[in-house]
């Protein structure tokens, strides 16, 4: 097991019960997200945690398959999903590397990508599991960009240490230009972009594979 997935694992009960940060900026992605899909897609969903934006967003597709490294944070969205009796949707333990390979109609990443730190390898291996002409969906935090003040300069001083106790996870500094760069070369058209919440930016992106 890795330390990001014992991390993870340690961590997925408590995170579980935290309320979600900003649910209009949340709420309003969801439902950009949902105005993309079709009842007909299989969608995957990586780094889904307990997966409650898949079961959200499952009755809009056929079929949905929700990845995460934790084992934990799986055995809590499996659960959720039969709390909710949502019948179309597959939970897997797997990295974007090892995911079912596909091709899907839509990949999903929400609160995902500067998680890993193989971010170049990892877009690789999603472009592989879109369908040409298929879709891209993801939302990720954006704390290079300049003027966020303190707390977040303070963040990077502070994680650092808190991940040599293992008190932390991996987290890679993005900032928007970089990330939509990543995601271009990876193969992508993005075709619509937004920070929801604006400050600090979570980036949502849907692109389009060429």
């Amino acid at each position: 097991m890795t330390s990001s997935a014992r991390f993870w694992d340690k961590t997925a009960r408590n995170y579980a019960k935290s309320a979600i940060g900003d649910m209009p900026a949340y709420e309003y992605t969801l439902g950009r997200t949902r105005s993309y899909l079709k009842q007909s897609d299989h969608a995957l969903e990586l780094g889904a945690g307990t997966g409650s934006t898949a079961i959200a967003l499952a009755d809009s597709v056929k079929q949905i398959t929700v990845t995460d490294i934790s084992g934990e944070m799986l055995d809590i969205g499996r659960e959720r999903a039969a709390e909710a009796e949502v019948t179309n949707i597959s939970f897997a333990q797997a990295i974007p590397k090892t995911a079912p390979k596909g091709p899907f109609d839509v990949v999903m990443a929400h609160n995902f990508l500067h998680l890993v730190d193989t971010l170049e390898s990892d877009l690789a291996d999603i472009a592989w599991r879109v369908k040409s002409g298929g879709l891209f969906i993801s939302k990720t935090p954006c704390i290079a960009e300049p003027g966020l003040g303190l707390k977040f300069g303070l963040m990077k001083v502070v994680i650092p240490l808190m991940q040599a106790f293992g008190k932390a996870p991996f987290v890679r500094y993005l900032g928007i230009a970089e990330l939509e760069k990543l995601i271009g070369d990876a193969g992508f058209d993005i075709i619509e972009t937004g920070n929801y919440p604006v400050r600090p930016p979570s980036r949502y992106i849907v692109a389009r594979k060429r």
